[in-house]
């Protein structure tokens, strides 16, 4: 049976997704953050060498990084379902935002979210200056990258609810974070009928809300 190493709160909720709408089997195995870094537990490193989440184990293989768990359940057991054919536009398409998801998506909006939380976690004294050099890195460099990824979602789903094709694939389920990410830090308050309509879909599904059951409390949903 595969295992899930469920970090609380993190990327690894799309793993849990893929596998309600799979209709497979699981057990989920939870690791609670530290309260005072927000940071992986040790025991996670028990699982695999560099102690992070998503990590699965499916008998004795262990496969980690969100996208390649993600390749590994859809042709192991997807049996065709949440991918397109291959040869087909779509399945260019699918391959793209499978690995665009974190290469280069989540690096602008993980960027963000150190730069802002910086200045909790440092001694009083040193806050409004870290501060202030966050605002000045998101004004002039994060913010404007991040507000371009946007617009490329908004654009992208032009013809279709989801990024390849008709039909739900593995790529919407890769995307789903970059875009909860986003809408946590307030940037789809703009003009974004199309990524804000791909979130709603996504969070209206059956298993997207059977996997919020199993995996605990989610506060990007």
């Amino acid at each position: 049976m595969i295992i899930v190493h469920h970090l609380e709160a993190s990327r690894s909720q799309r793993i849990l997704w893929l596998l309600e709408e799979l209709g497979l089997e699981y057990e989920v195995k939870l690791y609670k953050r530290n309260p005072k870094t927000m940071l992986a537990p040790p025991s996670l490193k028990s699982v695999h060498p560099l102690g992070k989440s998503p990590v699965i184990t499916d008998g004795d293989t262990i496969v980690a990084e969100t996208g390649a768990i993600i390749e590994y359940i859809i042709d192991k057991y997807g049996e065709g379902r949440l991918i397109p054919p291959a040869g087909s536009d779509d399945r260019r398409r699918y391959t793209y935002w499978l690995h665009y998801a974190e290469g280069s998506a989540m690096p602008f909006l993980v960027m963000k979210l150190i730069f802002t939380e910086m200045p909790n976690q440092a001694p009083f004294i040193a806050k409004p200056l870290l501060r202030m050099i966050g605002n000045k890195v998101g004004e002039s460099y994060l913010d404007p990258n991040i507000a371009t990824h946007i617009r490329f979602w908004e654009d992208s789903l032009a013809n279709s609810t989801w990024f390849a094709g008709p039909e739900l694939t593995g790529a919407d389920i890769m995307m789903s974070f970059p875009a909860e990410a986003a809408n946590a830090r307030g940037a789809l308050r703009g003009n974004f009928p199309r990524i804000n309509a791909f979130l709603a879909a996504a969070h209206a599904r059956p298993a997207y809300q059977r996997a919020l059951a199993q995996g605990g409390p989610y506060p990007y949903a």
